[in-house]
């Protein structure tokens, strides 16, 4: 294959109709809207870190006695990107590398490929942490949550690749970033402002249209 890295985000890519897991639990659990606005506001004005903000929001939930099975409950309405598995297949057989770089939370991932790590050399998504009977109790966030594009660097540099090597597939805006430096950006029924800075845009719900780009 000409392209030796495919990076992937989930929400809305290997997950489908799926936004932001975040706001998808906030929403199916009732999470009281205004703190979780105001915390999204404080973080946007950069008056807190992006750590600060998934503790607050973990915190919340935590407030409301939310349990992985809570959490497994909402996630298992959801459901895998038609051609997610086949695409994953194919590229390994073809010798990419495969990474995650994503802002969505591992609980995700780990319900619809539970053997991800067969797949992914690289997965850098925000994980979860549980504690007796399945009580959330914390949170151990990804680096790379807001600079994805230095993920990217992060996994070429440790694979002796230059990021014209790197493919990055994505839907949303926050991906605007990553996809200027890959070799070849695909949007995945982006929003407008990743649609514009991509090569390639997919507008079709098949993961397995990407091939025809990387292969």
């Amino acid at each position: 294959m000409r392209y030796k890295l495919v990076c992937f985000d989930v929400d809305g890519t290997i997950i489908d109709d799926l936004t932001s897991i975040w706001a998808t639990v906030h929403e199916k659990l009732a999470i009281d809207k205004e703190r979780v606005a105001r915390a999204m506001e404080r973080f946007c004005k950069g008056e807190i870190t992006f750590r600060e903000w998934a503790d607050h929001d973990i915190n919340l939930w935590k407030e409301k006695g939310v349990t992985k099975r809570d959490l497994i409950d909402v996630v298992k309405k959801l459901q895998l990107m038609p051609g997610a598995r086949e695409t994953l297949i194919e590229l390994k057989k073809g010798g990419c590398k495969l990474a995650v770089i994503s802002g969505g939370l591992n609980i995700v991932l780990d319900y619809f490929i539970p053997d991800a790590g067969k797949f992914f050399d690289y997965i850098m998504i925000n994980r979860l942490l549980f504690g007796e009977h399945g009580k959330i109790t914390g949170i151990e966030p990804t680096d790379f949550e807001i600079n994805k594009e230095e993920g990217l660097r992060k996994i070429a540099k440790k694979e002796g690749m230059s990021l014209g090597e790197c493919v990055f597939v994505g839907d949303s805006d926050y991906d605007i970033e990553i996809a200027k430096v890959a070799g070849l950006s695909i949007g995945f029924n982006p929003h407008p402002g990743l649609a514009r800075v991509c090569d390639v845009v997919v507008k079709k719900k098949d993961l397995g249209e990407i091939l025809r780009y990387v292969e």
